[in-house]
């Protein structure tokens, strides 16, 4: 089965992978074919977990080739912290690509910056969530609930896990801005 982790990025993927890497029966990665183009792009191996807030602009393509078949985890951080992580990060990556001639055409520079990434986090977890409304393999994980959220998710999947070395991993800060 494989295991996708689908959010808007600076909500603690980087972590979630890390956790995950303490599961010994489902290898996991974190944006491992970002760089793909076509069937490539989605093209994981079997018991696989999967974190990269890019895959929120694939979710058709996503149902395309796993539908039911795989386990979706919704990531999700305070939107008002993730969105002040997105603004340390304005200028450039997604940010950037939502704002400047990217999604948003024409929007004026004057716009307020933690505006603009409160509009990107809720148009993400919006397809998120619309994606994921008739799937059944599915849970909503929140940051804030880290060691609660990622026991049931190892439940879940049948994960073969060191707890205390996953949960350790939700201490250290990764990718911070």
């Amino acid at each position: 089965m494989n295991i996708f982790v689908l959010c808007t990025g600076r909500c603690g993927s980087t972590t979630f992978i890390k956790a995950c890497k303490h599961i010994s029966n489902f290898s996991s990665a974190h944006e491992s074919r970002s760089a793909f183009l076509g069937a490539d792009r989605l093209n994981y191996p079997e018991n696989h977990i999967e974190a990269d807030n890019r895959l929120s602009w694939l979710l058709g393509r996503i149902d395309k080739v796993y539908g039911a078949k795989a386990f979706y985890v919704h990531l999700k951080r305070n939107i008002y912290a993730t969105a002040a992580s997105f603004v340390k990060r304005y200028e450039f990556g997604i940010m950037k690509a939502y704002r400047h001639d990217g999604i948003i055409m024409g929007l004026p520079e004057s716009s307020d910056p933690i505006s603009v990434a409160l509009d990107y986090c809720d148009t993400v977890n919006s397809n998120i969530e619309t994606f994921l409304k008739d799937k059944s393999l599915k849970m909503e994980f929140h940051l804030e609930n880290a060691e609660e959220n990622f026991r049931s998710f190892c439940e879940s999947i049948g994960a073969d896990v060191n707890m205390y070395a996953a949960l350790s991993e939700f201490k250290i800060r990764y990718n911070a801005s």
